[in-house]
């Protein structure tokens, strides 16, 4: 029989100021352990699981999916420290922003230098042959140094 501090799905969203579908989507995953009420079959939580689902969401907060949230909780629950796995993320996560930083930034410098380029240069028309001059004559060769941004 469940005790008095068990929680239903909208009892626990509501006091995690999450949605009931977000728990149930979470407890799907693995992330949370609901018991079953022995009578009408309810899902029933316990108090705990409000720190848990304020758990997830500072991961979240700090880039981690759900998949590595799960198995940083799948280590807690089996007594592992997640701590190793948790650096580990972080680590090929922050050098793979890193590259997508760089990779955006040059993207930023060709945009700015094509705009360069076409600022002066007339409208062409479509003649069946060509869709856009302005991206067609596009001289990636010709881009300048990078753009300091502020």
């Amino acid at each position: 029989m469940p005790d008095d501090s068990s929680l239903t799905v909208t009892r626990l969203a509501r006091l995690s100021d999450t949605t009931p579908d977000t728990v149930r989507y979470y407890t799907r995953m693995g992330l949370l352990h609901p018991k079953r009420h022995p009578e009408n079959g309810y899902r029933l939580y316990q108090p705990r699981d409000i720190k848990r689902l304020l758990f997830i969401r500072q991961a979240k907060h700090l880039g981690f999916t759900l998949h590595e949230i799960a198995s940083i909780t799948h280590d807690a629950d089996r007594k592992h420290s997640p701590c190793p796995r948790v650096r580990k993320i972080l680590e090929r996560r922050i050098d793979d922003n890193r590259q997508q930083l760089s990779d955006l930034l040059g993207l930023q410098n060709r945009m700015e230098h094509a705009l360069s380029q076409w600022r002066d240069m007339p409208d062409g028309v479509p003649d069946g042959e060509s869709v856009c001059y302005l991206i067609e004559s596009f001289d990636a060769g010709a881009e300048t140094p990078e753009v300091q941004h502020p």
